[in-house]
């Protein structure tokens, strides 16, 4: 079935549905939790379109604190309150820790064997080219300015090439990017 970007986000959310939506997020993320929410959140579920996901995102990233757990408050807030912040909590978490706890333990009986430090490496390459996807996927649905793709740049440039400190680099974009996209509507 092929996702309409343009498709109206279903409103009212039940507690049951945050926590089994984001229980479904916390079991599937290896790699990477943002894909896979990205995928539940505006594919499967419909309770977001692409440009409110990278919004809360974006929000998300420039706290502290991993974006998707802060993503997971900002969503249960708006549909559930309190309580909604604590089931997409705790649905998010729970599977991720029983998952890790469990192979904190067997990795600490294969940890010294050269194919298990292969296979890490193979995994995290993996990880960060499932970033990439979801990455591509949102700026073709959301289909960014010349300006967001510009401050992106710039973000990039910065972080990735030049190796500046993320803090920095932060404080410095975000105000950047409100004012100018005050200044680009404005016109």
């Amino acid at each position: 079935m092929q996702h309409d970007p343009s498709a109206t986000p279903r409103r009212n959310i039940s507690k049951a549905e945050l926590f089994f939506g984001f229980l479904k997020i916390g079991l599937l993320g290896f790699g990477g939790v943002a894909p896979w929410a990205r995928h539940i959140i505006v594919e499967e579920r419909r309770w977001l379109t692409d440009r409110e996901f990278a919004e809360i995102l974006g929000i998300g990233q420039v706290l502290p604190g991993p974006n998707t757990i802060n993503a997971a408050v900002i969503i249960g807030d708006r549909n559930q309150g309190i309580v909604g912040v604590l089931l997409c909590l705790l649905g998010q978490m729970a599977m991720p820790l029983v998952i890790v706890a469990a192979m904190a333990v067997v990795y600490e009986q294969v940890a010294g064997i050269p194919e298990v430090g292969a296979a890490l490496m193979g995994a995290a390459a993996a990880s960060a080219g499932l970033v990439l996807g979801t990455a591509l996927k949102m700026i073709r649905n959301i289909r960014p300015t010349p300006l967001s793709y510009a401050i992106g740049a710039a973000g990039f440039a910065a972080i990735g090439l030049l190796r500046w400190p993320l803090v920095p680099v932060v404080l410095v974009l975000v105000p950047t990017a409100i004012a100018a996209t005050w200044w680009e509507r404005r016109k």
